[in-house]
């Protein structure tokens, strides 16, 4: 028997013990998923099996206390890219345990690259389909499921099902997509890769003032005409200056856009890792002097116009994966990872929003501000048309507090929180923001009637 091993999500908080089982191959997972459907490992009733990637949830999506919990990166085998023959769209077809740093230094060699990607590459395929993941360009490419083109799904009763996004299975792909693990174990799939003359960033940068000029800047048409956009903008500040922020907005280069020393080698994988944080930081070190401190510097280190930069794939689109386990920065106690969305007519919520996190003491540095687009088809995917805002706050006295009324303000504008950062989300409000649930729900009993797959997350939700 395996040994039990304590696990947490990114943000290091709600540690649960569970029984960590390595998925070397098929028979390994259809063997683990047999056994913690038929009894619990642990004792005290069944409490079923869950996929784990590379533990990137901020929360407990990939933690089950008491039950198994599948390791899913030994499945790690890139087994072909197709580089296309349609001059715009290429594919690859991985396991699930791939990572997206992993796919994506392979297929740029081929000119091809991720269409969607979030704020790491550090995440699994699997988890990537499961979370439905989305990143700076939303606006113009949708999330990760649009860009599946078929999956292996490992169900319940040990069949193995290829699912696509149109095909006889639809409703069981789409369930998947942003199913946070839950109709079963995600064995693989093919991915959509799509073509690139390089892999730099042409890029704009911006300041805005205030809240006001932010919104507005924001909302004056240009997005469009970038392919990624994003801001960082600052919560702290509860003068004139809340709500300011700095944008970076940007498109892939072409080869003519670059320096005549890029152009030698335009397909280069230039994602450096700087420094990897020991596991020494004390509580309390992340606080309104730390990081008001940073937070001023990173809002003027960004050109008020800047034009046209060029920049590689961690200084526009990946800055923290240069730090290898930036979360320990904050601490034993770690942090809690704040993710909504609200409708683009619901402005005068979000303004409120940034207001009482500002009054109310507690502090994030890594704030972004983004416009959503179009939904997909998934029951359960977070983005749809909106404003979405991400916090970081060190956890500490007040925080819950703070949490629940920004709960409470989310709803009231019906808008939703993202279950790939939720740690805390209460079952009445997760039906409430989600309202295709019972749809979900109907898919995922007709696949998995016992629950089988099942999750901390899951369980606290009622699911």
């Amino acid at each position: 028997m395996a040994e039990l091993q304590t696990l947490t999500g990114w943000a290091r908080t709600s540690p649960s013990a569970s029984e960590l089982i390595p998925a070397t191959d098929l028979t390994a997972v259809r063997a683990a998923v047999a056994t913690a459907g038929r009894r619990d490992r642990v004792g005290g009733g069944r409490r079923g099996v869950i996929a784990r990637g590379l533990g990137r949830s901020y929360g407990d999506p990939a933690q089950n206390a008491g039950g198994v919990v599948l390791d899913m990166t030994a499945l790690r085998r890139i087994h072909r890219i197709d580089a296309g023959n349609d001059g715009e769209w290429g594919e690859a077809v991985v396991d699930a345990g791939v990572s997206l740093d992993q796919l994506l230094r392979t297929a740029v060699r081929f000119g091809l690259w991720l269409p969607v990607m979030p704020g790491t590459r550090q995440v699994t395929i699997g988890g990537a389909i499961g979370s439905d993941v989305h990143g700076k360009n939303h606006h113009t490419a949708g999330s990760f499921g649009n860009h599946v083109r078929s999956l292996e799904l490992l169900t319940a009763d040990g069949e193995v099902r290829t699912l696509t996004p149109d095909g006889a299975d639809r409703d069981l792909f789409w369930a998947t997509v942003g199913g946070m693990g839950l109709t079963g174990i995600v064995l693989g799939a093919t991915i959509a890769l799509k073509r690139v003359p390089t892999a730099y960033f042409v890029v704009d940068s911006d300041r805005t003032s205030d809240l006001d000029e932010t919104l507005a800047f924001y909302s004056d048409g240009r997005d469009a005409s970038y392919d990624y956009s994003m801001a960082w903008f600052d919560s702290m500040s509860t003068d004139h200056r809340m709500g300011r922020a700095a944008f970076s907005r940007g498109s892939i280069a072409t080869v003519d856009q670059l320096p005549k020393k890029l152009r030698r080698d335009p397909l280069k994988f230039d994602a450096p890792q700087l420094i990897t944080l020991p596991d020494v930081f004390p509580n309390g070190l992340a606080n309104k002097i730390t990081f008001g401190t940073v937070s001023t510097a990173w809002y003027y280190k960004t050109p008020r116009r800047g034009r046209r930069q060029i920049q590689n794939l961690t200084s526009f689109y990946h800055p923290l994966d240069m730090i290898g386990e930036w979360n320990r920065g904050y601490g034993s106690r770690g942090f809690l990872q704040y993710q909504c969305l609200l409708p683009f007519e619901r402005d005068d919520q979000l303004r409120a929003m940034v207001r009482r996190i500002a009054d109310s003491g507690q502090v994030s540095f890594l704030n972004v501000l983004k416009r959503m687009g179009d939904a997909n088809p998934a029951p359960l995917s977070f983005p749809r048309p909106g404003w979405t805002i991400t916090m970081d706050f060190p956890v500490g006295r007040g925080l819950d507090r703070l949490c629940a009324d920004l709960d409470a303000m989310v709803a009231e504008a019906d808008g939703r929180l993202y279950l790939a950062k939720d740690s805390r989300m209460t079952p009445e409000a997760f039906a409430a923001m989600y309202p295709r649930l019972d749809e979900w729900r109907a898919i995922r009993d007709a696949v998995d009637p016992d629950r089988v797959f099942t999750s901390d997350q899951s369980r606290r939700l009622g699911l």
